[in-house]
């Protein structure tokens, strides 16, 4: 059924249940993980004048690798991940990777904001639910792998 689990992360709590689930899904469907992190240009080193590729070879060279944890964890579950850090504006990214991945399921951590914090904030995980023509399986913080299920695969 899934071939392909994107699991877009910016390290917070939100993320990492939405990795605990998008590990979850692609071990019990034998699919393979693709973790992102999205350099948002909008609030990037490149308005100091760094290019992209400046910005992308000083993640590289940092010791916090945006997607380790994720990659760590795949691994040791047995689950086959691929990394990839892009630049641009996360919704949009996301929905590029999509397309460019023949991507199944995108599983993303919600933050749970309401009222004037999420209308001043936006969503990106609500701008990608609207763009892309795959399922999103949201998750908020804190939430477990789905319930095991009952039928037989």
């Amino acid at each position: 059924m899934y071939d392909r689990v994107l699991v877009p992360t910016d390290g917070s709590d939100a993320a990492m249940a939405a990795a605990t689930n998008a590990l979850d899904v692609a071990k019990r469907y034998g699919a393979t993980v693709h973790v992102l992190y999205v350099v948002d240009v909008r609030m990037s080193p490149i308005s100091t004048g760094m290019d992209r590729e400046e910005v992308l070879d000083l993640l590289e060279l940092s010791d916090r690798h945006p997607t380790a944890s994720v990659r760590a964890r795949a691994e040791a579950a047995g689950v086959p991940v691929v990394e990839a850090v892009r630049l641009g504006v996360p919704h949009e990214t996301i929905r590029a990777y999509v397309a460019e991945n023949d991507v199944d399921l995108v599983v993303m951590g919600t933050h749970g904001r309401t009222g004037l914090a999420h209308a001043l904030l936006g969503s990106v995980t609500e701008r990608v639910l609207r763009s892309v023509d795959v399922p999103v399986l949201t998750v908020r913080s804190g939430a477990g792998p789905p319930p095991e299920s009952d039928t037989d695969e």
